[in-house]
């Protein structure tokens, strides 16, 4: 059975290319904004979440606050995007429970190795 990934983004082409670069290893699931992310949360659980923090309605670091506040999904590991490369921005998201940060435009080789390190960590890996 395929891992389960969550996408949140409001941008349907990043939705897409995520999908695109995933689905052939994984099951994804896009949503376009937090709230409907949280509703699908509560009847489904990922392996890894991917989320944008720039985000109408509900931002990404709001969306993360909330899924860390929850009980069994809390420990779901979090990759954040964003377009922005400041280092303030990624210690803001690691303060609030991300695992990872990735900056868009990205390379998708980048984004496969990320996912590989969330979902599969390297305590459980067979090879090293």
């Amino acid at each position: 059975m395929k891992k389960k990934i969550l996408v949140v983004d409001d941008e349907k082409s990043i939705r897409l290319l995520l999908e695109n670069f995933l689905s052939q290893d994984y099951d994804v699931v896009s949503i376009n904004n937090g709230q409907e992310a949280l509703d699908w949360l509560e009847e489904n659980l990922p392996d890894l979440i991917i989320c944008d923090i720039q985000m109408t309605e509900m931002d990404g670091y709001e969306f993360l606050t909330k899924v860390r506040q929850r009980g069994f999904i809390k420990h779901t590991p979090f990759i954040m995007l964003s377009g922005r490369s400041e280092s303030k921005e990624r210690i803001k998201c690691y303060r609030l429970g991300a695992q990872d940060y990735l900056t868009k435009p990205f390379n998708p080789e980048e984004l496969e190795e990320l996912v590989k390190k969330n979902i599969f960590p390297i305590h459980f890996s067979i090879e090293w």
